[in-house]
């Protein structure tokens, strides 16, 4: 018989639930074209009007190896200059982290895969390896007095199609060793989509009971379309923070079939329709999807909203 869920609570209605724009990285990392910087730039503008705020707004890392973000600095630069908005780099590596800190990053993600084969695969290093990475982060930010914060994000947390099956005991383990290392908060991700409801429910319970509140977010993928089930599941345990991208573009090169993130206005709309406060104007959203749509023409865009429309009562 399946594993029954652990108990879980909902948040009341008019609980404040973050949403975390990552498409222009983790979703334009993942195409082949280069959007123009300019667009960059529009499409944090508009996501700003329409409340998020926060927004990962690219990658450093060697432009040679992926082009795509080789604009990062220069959208970085501007996303500062808007009020109240978080603007997050990822950073694999300590160069990467010199890089965001020197363009004041508000906060730095570092990427940890729980699988062996999917780390060596992306970032070419053990995911132990990645722990020490992180504290030589953190060195180098506290030496420089700045006040960006750390989150590690641990992925493959739910399996993964390089090497399959991936121990709750061993993210748990790389969870508490990223927090020893330095980081200041962490959090869990279904790279490949393998994640669903029962399994997302027991990881976050325990992961909750062991780190607490410095575990601050969940990303799923949509992959075998759960990840707004999941969402529920990680709500329910006490989760208040989530990544999606706007029109579900996305997924991982070092992990086959790993396709498709929350969309942000599907992700968005679910949220406002249970009663949960993210600040987000829908049609304001829907716009933003409408017009990356022009700039992504002939690239896979998913979500449902865009497509069904908004209901009559929240059109205003």
């Amino acid at each position: 018989m399946p594993t029954a869920f652990p108990p879980f609570q909902l948040p009341d209605p008019g609980t404040a639930v973050h949403v975390r724009e990552v498409g222009l990285r983790d979703g334009l990392q993942s195409l082949d074209r280069i959007v123009p910087t300019a667009h960059k730039i529009a499409w944090v503008d508009a996501a700003h009007a329409a409340g998020i705020r926060q927004i990962e707004v690219g990658s450093f890392v060697p432009a040679d190896r992926v082009p795509q973000m080789a604009d990062t600095a220069q959208v970085l630069a501007h996303a500062r200059t808007l009020s109240g908005l978080t603007a997050s780099v990822l950073v694999p590596n300590l160069r990467g982290a010199r890089a965001a800190l020197e363009h004041g990053a508000h906060l730095l993600l570092v990427p940890l895969s729980a699988s062996h084969a999917h780390s060596l695969a992306n970032l070419r290093k053990t995911p132990d390896d990645v722990v020490a990475e992180v504290g030589r982060v953190r060195a180098e930010r506290d030496a420089l007095g700045s006040p960006t914060r750390i989150e590690a994000g641990v992925g493959t947390a739910f399996g993964c199609t390089l090497q399959g099956e991936v121990a709750p005991d061993e993210v748990l383990r790389l969870l508490q060793a990223l927090l020893d290392a330095g980081a200041d908060q962490v959090s869990l991700a279904d790279t490949v989509g393998f994640a669903d409801p029962g399994a997302v429910s027991r990881l976050f319970e325990r992961a909750r009971r062991q780190v607490g509140d410095r575990l601050v977010g969940g990303h799923f993928h949509d992959t075998r379309g759960l990840a707004l089930a999941n969402t529920v599941a990680a709500l329910g345990q006490g989760v208040r923070g989530f990544d999606s991208s706007l029109a579900g573009i996305g997924g991982c090169p070092y992990a086959p079939g790993a396709s498709g993130n929350t969309a942000t206005e599907d992700l968005a709309y679910m949220l406002h329709a249970m009663g949960y406060d993210t600040g987000i104007a829908l049609p304001a959203l829907l716009e933003l999807r409408r017009q990356a749509a022009q700039w992504l023409d002939g690239e896979t865009l998913r979500g449902a909203l865009s497509l069904a429309g908004l209901p009559r009562l929240l059109t205003h």
